[in-house]
């Protein structure tokens, strides 16, 4: 069983890195009767890179659920980590498909950030399912701040990429509140700065790379 696990395991995050994700659901759509205005050059790079920075955001939180699925020894706790990272295979296909049709690329580093995310995925398991939960709270409320300050950033032409954020903003907020109402902890202060510390990292760099 453990070793099926881990096969299961190596063959998402070996997904989550190469950009072949699956879909559970469909890609957001804008409302029908919007209209749908041309992107300039430079509105369509700069939403290019905040997509990059959003899918980087979902291979990281594929890594972060696969480290605290395996940490846990509780079935309810793995079933919530799996339904939230089945949620964000989801966002990983769809900001992949986004990037795609900006003519656009997701991060070359992503094998990095996916090695990163998965270390501190398997540290905050260490300390017990509460500390787990909690880290998890706090990374949603992080990733829902991000996503706000990206729908201010987006052009507001971009009515596909806002679509898609905005669902994903929506998904986040759950995940977190299940992250709570399942007994996470909040973090100490340290910890939530160190962490904003390193997003802040992964997405000035992920912007360009």
């Amino acid at each position: 069983m453990v070793l099926d696990e881990l096969i299961t395991e190596l063959d998402r995050g070996l997904r989550s890195m190469t950009g072949v994700s699956r879909m559970s659901r469909p890609v957001p759509v804008p409302n029908a009767s919007a209209d749908m205005p041309e992107l300039s050059p430079e509105e369509r790079e700069h939403a290019a890179g905040l997509m990059r920075v959003n899918h980087v955001g979902e291979v990281c939180a594929q890594a972060l659920y696969q480290a605290q699925k395996l940490a846990t020894r509780s079935p309810s706790l793995k079933a919530t980590f799996e339904h939230a990272a089945r949620e964000e295979e989801d966002h990983l296909a769809w900001t992949a498909r986004r990037l795609e049709a900006l003519e656009s690329r997701p991060s070359l580093l992503n094998p990095l950030w996916y090695a990163g995310a998965l270390a501190l995925g398997l540290v905050a398991g260490r300390f017990g399912d509460r500390v787990s939960l909690g880290f998890m709270a706090e990374t949603e409320r992080q990733v829902e701040q991000h996503l706000d300050s990206h729908l201010e950033a987006l052009p507001e032409a971009d009515l596909e990429s806002r679509a898609i954020v905005e669902q994903m903003r929506a998904d986040e907020a759950a995940h977190g509140k299940a992250a709570i109402d399942a007994g996470g902890v909040e973090l100490p202060f340290p910890a939530r700065a160190l962490m904003r510390a390193a997003s802040k990292i992964m997405t000035r760099t992920a912007y360009y790379v």
